[in-house]
């Protein structure tokens, strides 16, 4: 890519360190810039049109132009743009915001905090779950377990609990005293012959050695998502939370719900708990609260983890913990309305709906020849690339395939984003049958572009 002098993309180089992206590619290709969106489109620089079909990071629920998030903001902007909620201040749209979440959980909660992003969100679950530990008096109860390929965020603690290396990687992650377990694919990770339930039943019983073997005492917490999310959409393999659960309880261990991408709607139930049968002491909720346009996440938690935190701040004298911008009023008021739009819209029955008919249409791409998995419920899925079917395996380095096919795919008007070899589809909950056919007819098109341009010969059996 030629970058011309002083136009977005060579400032964007010249100025901007990206997430998640080759810092050193980077100068060399530049940026795509998205100039504006409507509905399931994003427009960039040129006008060329895309379906965001990953809704950005699996968030714009509403999608990209919803008038009522924007008077919601605007009026709360007129009336108080910003107060926080120390030392016993509060306002009106955190209040109204936390009583919404509370009375919404599928399970009884008790109260809910407010943060900036799921990261946050994530980080301060672990921070009072050592506070609570200690007003137990149960200071060595401080081990957390995630899962292979979980994603929980990137700030020092929520990296530690995500279970990709790179997010590790000249980081110095994990901390210590994060535990890890298996991943829940039963694609990848079954055994010969396994059915899913047999599956299930070894990760529970994996889990329940790791924690013997760790010491009952000494495992404060589990985190989990209802569906994985970056690690490449996993869905779970049938009674696999009943049996984790299970687990959990024998041991008294807390359960953590990370519902920042399953969350309101995506599994086609408000949400992915309810999906699933996950009764969680904590869930953790970002992205689609506000629909992305303005950064708030949340937590909420059940009494039985909250007590002991309420009463130990009282002999400390403080919770010492909190943000500038926790449930900052106007992020507060967007997510109000971004909430009401999902459910007076009937966005959730519309997820289940026409989730069936994305899983339906990517199914049929399973006799691709670099297609080697199909998965996913509701609005999220993923296309899993191979080049060895019976291997289950693709271009050396990892990724590399579902690079090539996810460029062509953006060039055919499709926004997607390869997690390894897979490609994901979180397209907004607004998106209708005609929406998902497009998309899955640029994912045809992009497959059989790259296909032709492989050698002859690479692909096996």
């Amino acid at each position: 890519m030629t970058l011309v002098p002083n136009s977005p993309e060579a400032r964007d180089v010249a100025y901007h360190l990206h997430g998640y992206t080759n810092a050193k590619k980077h100068q060399e290709v530049g940026p795509l810039v998205i100039e504006r969106g409507e509905g399931i489109h994003v427009y960039d620089t040129s006008g060329t049109r895309y379906i965001e079909a990953m809704a950005g990071l699996w968030s714009v629920a509403v999608g990209f132009n919803e008038s009522r998030l924007v008077t919601a903001a605007t009026r709360q902007m007129e009336r108080l743009p910003y107060y926080h909620s120390f030392t016993h201040k509060s306002h009106g749209p955190l209040i109204d915001l936390a009583e919404k979440l509370v009375t919404m959980a599928p399970v009884p909660m008790s109260k809910a905090f407010f943060t900036n992003s799921g990261s946050e969100a994530n980080d301060t679950v672990m921070k009072i779950i050592w506070y609570r530990a200690n007003a137990m008096g149960q200071p060595q109860r401080k081990k957390i377990i995630a899962r292979e390929r979980a994603y929980h965020g990137v700030t020092i603690a929520s990296a530690s609990l995500t279970g990709l290396p790179n997010n590790h990687r000249s980081f110095d992650l994990p901390l210590a005293g994060i535990l890890r377990t298996g991943s829940p694919h039963h694609w990848r990770d079954a055994l010969p012959g396994e059915s899913e339930e047999a599956f299930a039943t070894r990760r529970a019983e994996e889990l329940e050695q790791l924690i013997l073997a760790e010491g009952p005492e000494t495992i404060a917490a589990f985190f989990g998502e209802p569906v994985m999310g970056a690690g490449g959409v996993v869905v779970p393999p049938a009674t696999y939370w009943e049996k984790i659960q299970a687990v959990l309880r024998k041991y008294d261990i807390l359960l953590v719900a990370d519902e920042v991408i399953c969350g309101f709607g995506r599994t086609g139930r408000m949400f992915g708990c309810e999906t699933y049968g996950i009764e969680p002491d904590v869930m953790v909720f970002s992205k689609a609260l506000s629909s992305s346009y303005l950064p708030i996440s949340a937590l909420v938690a059940n009494a039985r983890v909250l007590d002991p935190v309420i009463a130990e701040s009282d002999r400390i004298g403080t919770f010492g913990h909190g943000f500038t911008g926790g449930g900052h009023p106007v992020a507060a008021a967007v997510a109000l309305e971004s909430v009401r739009i999902i459910e007076e819209d009937g966005l959730v029955a519309q997820s289940a709906r026409v989730g069936a008919h994305l899983q339906a249409r990517l199914g049929e791409l399973r006799d691709h020849p670099l297609v080697g998995e199909v998965r996913g419920v509701g609005l999220i899925a993923a296309v899993e690339l191979v080049t060895s079917k019976a291997a289950k395996t693709a271009l050396e380095p990892i990724g590399q395939l579902g690079g090539l096919v996810n460029a062509k795919l953006q060039a055919n008007g499709v926004i997607s984003r390869a997690m390894g070899d897979a490609l994901a589809f979180c397209p907004p909950l607004i998106i209708d049958e005609a929406g998902v056919d497009a998309i899955v007819e640029q994912v045809r098109i992009s497959l059989d572009q790259t296909l032709a341009e492989m050698p002859a010969g690479l692909l096996a059996a």
